[in-house]
């Protein structure tokens, strides 16, 4: 029988697909179950949008695009970014790509060989360590502290570095903690990859969800970032599009002829009639993120309030995204017993923090991504098993 190649073995998974895939079979047998641990917004993608998909099929973008991603699909996202971000970005910085996943994928394929480190958030987003180790990497964990916010202790990462950090991941708002990386932080951040040498990427995907009155705040705003920093954005969250697989990079000069050769090799380009789609969603008003982020902001509330009412639980208010991950050792239970008794106990799918790395050990993520009828079941189902 053929083998595998040994590199199959370094290759992790997401374990919010493998949960989801074993509460459906328990509402299947006829368990009720509470979907808390899929993190996708629950809301329809607004009808403009879907309005405009169909348009461009009827307008004939069923083809081949280019393997950056449509001229003016890419135009559109620039004209975004430097709005938003408040510096000129260049069209011929944008990468199309279908979903966020490719611009962690194809950045690190292009950078990281055996050997090299990658600095990456412990508590975070399970495909960074996957991709790190997968290429040969050393993944080189850094720790988000509940004492900090869920935030990383500044002068224990600048001894996280060597002359062999090659790259290091940021991400903020923060999957799955809800954190935000206070700017004065992120400028320190900012002059350890300067004075290092180090490149970056900025996971910016939540970057519409914040709650209050707090706005975004790129790494890429401080000196000499721009031309070492990957900015990973797209269109899943903002506009409840996870199913259109469409997300974007903004690279550095010396990376955009090497990921977009990756495009070409691994996908050919992203379907074309969703870029049409893109365009419709950041250049129509943006009335449907400030509606999803007001419900978002009282479900927050309604989950927060509910989990600290439980027995051996503290939870932290979370800053920005959907999530909240929330302390359990209280209860004696490991992070996994939790998930499991919540899940065959209680009918509440959730996820155990060791799912984010090992020092998510102690926690659990919660998505509020549901309606605050199943939220505040969820929590009452919880209250019985405890």
């Amino acid at each position: 029988m053929t083998q595998l190649a040994s590199r199959q073995a370094n290759l992790g998974t997401e374990t919010a697909f493998e949960t989801l895939a074993k509460a459906k079979e328990l509402e299947r047998q006829g368990k009720s179950i509470i979907h808390l641990e899929i993190g996708e917004p629950d809301f329809d993608t607004p009808e403009h949008i879907r309005d405009a998909a169909k348009q461009a099929l009827d307008d004939g973008f069923t083809h081949y695009g280019a393997s950056a991603g449509q001229l003016e699909t890419r135009e559109a996202i620039a004209r975004h970014q430097t709005e938003r971000q408040g510096y000129d970005v260049s069209s011929d910085s944008v990468i199309v790509t279908p979903g966020g996943k490719p611009v962690m994928f194809f950045t690190i394929m292009a950078l990281v060989e055996e050997g090299d480190e990658v600095i990456y958030p412990n508590p975070g987003f399970p495909i960074y360590e996957s991709m790190i180790n997968y290429m040969g990497g050393t993944p080189v964990p850094m720790q988000l502290n509940e004492e900090t916010g869920y935030n990383a202790d500044i002068d224990k990462l600048r001894s996280l570095i060597t002359p062999r950090t090659k790259l290091m991941i940021v991400n903020s708002p923060n999957n799955p903690c809800g954190s935000v990386i206070p700017e004065a932080d992120l400028e320190q951040i900012a002059q350890m990859a300067v004075e290092s040498d180090i490149t970056v990427l900025a996971d910016e995907i939540y970057k519409d969800m914040y709650y209050g009155d707090q706005e975004h705040v790129s790494i890429t705003k401080f000196s000499g970032m721009r031309e070492r920093t990957v900015i990973l954005d797209g269109f899943s969250k903002s506009y409840a599009m996870t199913g259109w697989r469409l997300g974007y990079g903004v690279f550095p000069e010396f990376l955009i002829e090497p990921v977009t050769r990756l495009m070409t090799n691994a996908v050919s380009c992203t379907s074309v009639h969703t870029q049409m789609a893109g365009i419709a969603a950041l250049e129509s008003p943006q009335d449907s993120v400030g509606v999803m982020m007001e419900e978002f902001t009282k479900r927050r509330d309604l989950v927060v309030e509910g989990l600290n009412s439980l027995p051996g639980i503290i939870c932290p208010t979370p800053k920005g995204a959907f999530y909240a991950f929330p302390n359990i050792t209280g209860t004696g239970l490991s992070s996994q017993e939790f998930a499991d008794k919540a899940m065959y106990g209680a009918g509440v799918a959730l996820l155990s923090g060791t799912a984010f790395g090992e020092f998510g050990d102690g926690y659990v993520r919660i998505s509020f991504a549901n309606s605050r009828e199943n939220l505040s079941e969820a929590i009452e189902r919880l209250r019985k098993i405890l």
